[in-house]
């Protein structure tokens, strides 16, 4: 059996990194190692290391691991960053860039980065534009292989973050989603099991090129994640 594929994964307490981390238990080709401002639940039968320290610091771990892979599920929301702008491009965006380029530096050439449907700089909303400046300077970073999700509204269990409109879009997504066809697909709901099934798949990867993926992209890519192996 060949040895394991390293994958360093940030933003490991969000929505998206814990269902990662709940998709590597019982894997024997994947390898994940968390990084992390505060201390993460591990599922039972977790098979992989959680290093809790300030960002300045991640740069170290990636040194010390040399993964082969990145995967980035970073970000805050508006209520968290306080409703500041500054402070939330100072996750969204300038985290995002300093492990990246902290990842390069060590020696990670592939990266996957979880972004969101509609990221454009000339988006009204401000968000969005933040995504997209993410997306921008993350391609000049230097990755061999650079994908860009672009996931719809998130399913899953937020552990009561979730803004009350977002509640709403949910609890609706059902009909709505039968709603959105043509350029407005991309919008529709996601699972955020589904995305973190691509994101493991697509980190496999080892063609280069830059790639971004809307909803129906990240479904193909999640039903290419291979099976778990036998211990």
């Amino acid at each position: 059996m060949s040895d394991p594929l390293r994958i360093a994964l940030v933003g490991a307490t969000g929505l998206v990194g814990r269902e990662a981390i709940a998709l590597s238990v019982g894997r024997e080709d994947v390898r994940l190692t968390g990084l992390a401002r505060r201390e993460v639940p591990l599922p039972r039968g977790a098979r992989m290391e959680m290093f809790v320290a300030e960002p300045g610091r991640w740069g170290e771990v990636l040194e010390a691991v040399r993964p082969s892979a990145l995967i980035c599920a970073l970000g805050t929301t508006w209520r968290k960053a306080g409703e500041d702008e500054d402070a939330f491009r100072a996750v969204d965006r300038d985290l995002v860039l300093e492990t990246a380029r902290a990842a390069r530096e060590h020696g990670v050439e592939r990266m996957v980065a979880i972004s969101s449907a509609g990221a454009s700089l000339a988006a009204r909303a401000f968000y969005l534009r933040v995504k997209a400046e993410m997306e921008r300077d993350l391609a000049k970073v230097g990755f061999r292989r650079l994908d860009l999700l672009r996931p719809g509204l998130l399913r899953g269990a937020r552990d009561g973050d979730r803004r009350r409109a977002e509640r709403i879009g949910i609890a609706l997504s059902p009909v709505t989603d039968l709603l959105l066809h043509g350029s407005w697909r991309g919008y529709r709901s996601i699972p955020a099991r589904t995305v973190a099934e691509a994101a493991l798949a697509l980190a496999m990867r080892r063609a280069g090129g830059r790639f971004r993926h809307d909803n129906d992209a990240i479904r193909r890519a999640a039903r290419e994640l291979p099976q778990p192996l036998p211990a």
